[in-house]
């Protein structure tokens, strides 16, 4: 079979929507860039290569060869957490199946089997420890996020957190990923959203208050 088949098709169906060439497109794609025409992944190949040990080619190959375009997807996320070792719920093995799922047209942007899920990732010019402090300590996390509701759930330093969010029908997870002694990323993901409203919504709300977070911490 032709390699990259379901990864090649996403790539085309963005240049479509967007104009742009191949190249650009697939570098747009692999850099998880906003959407535009709802075509894009929803996280960078490089956050999905530390979190998974393969880019989203290799995992798009895997998949089409193992036969996933047409398995239902709890037996595709069951899959993908064998490979990984992990349990099928873990975030690795929904955010490669689902993004899987979408590149083939079976599931909205954002789209999980409990509802809707937005991401943002942030590369920062901070060590992960104080990256981390920023977020989970309550008092610093104010400064950036004035009008927060997160509720912590559970918290691991410094490499990942979980909280509620509001009535605690949703939740919010945040992963951290050292870069060196002074550079870290931020991976923030809102699960459980209601719908494609609120999670565009919720999409526009997390990426300006990372960036604020962002300027905060690298003015000092």
């Amino acid at each position: 079979m032709t390699r990259q088949k379901s990864f090649k098709r996403l790539v085309r169906t963005r240049m479509e929507k967007t104009g742009e060439s191949y190249s650009a497109a697939r570098a747009s794609l692999l850099a998880a860039d906003a959407p535009r025409g709802d075509v894009a992944l929803t996280v960078s190949d490089e956050v999905i290569r530390q979190r998974t040990g393969s880019g989203w080619e290799e995992w798009f190959d895997r998949l089409d060869e193992w036969g996933a375009a047409d398995r239902p997807h709890r037996d595709v996320a069951r899959w993908v957490a064998e490979q990984l070792g992990i349990e099928p719920l873990a975030w690795n093995a929904q955010a490669v199946t689902v993004n899987y799922e979408r590149a083939r047209g079976g599931r909205q942007v954002g789209e999980h089997a409990d509802g809707f899920t937005i991401t943002t990732t942030k590369t920062m010019a901070v060590g992960v420890e104080r990256l981390f402090d920023a977020c989970v300590d309550a008092r610093l996390r104010a400064t950036w996020l004035p009008e927060g509701e997160l509720r912590e759930r559970t918290a691991t330093r410094p490499r990942a957190a979980r909280f509620d969010w509001g009535d605690g029908a949703t939740r919010v997870h945040l992963t951290f990923l050292a870069k060196g002694d002074a550079k870290s990323t931020l991976a923030l993901e809102h699960v459980r959203l209601a719908d494609a409203a609120q999670a565009e919504r919720m999409k526009a709300f997390w990426r300006e208050r990372v960036a604020t977070l962002k300027a905060m911490l690298e003015q000092g």
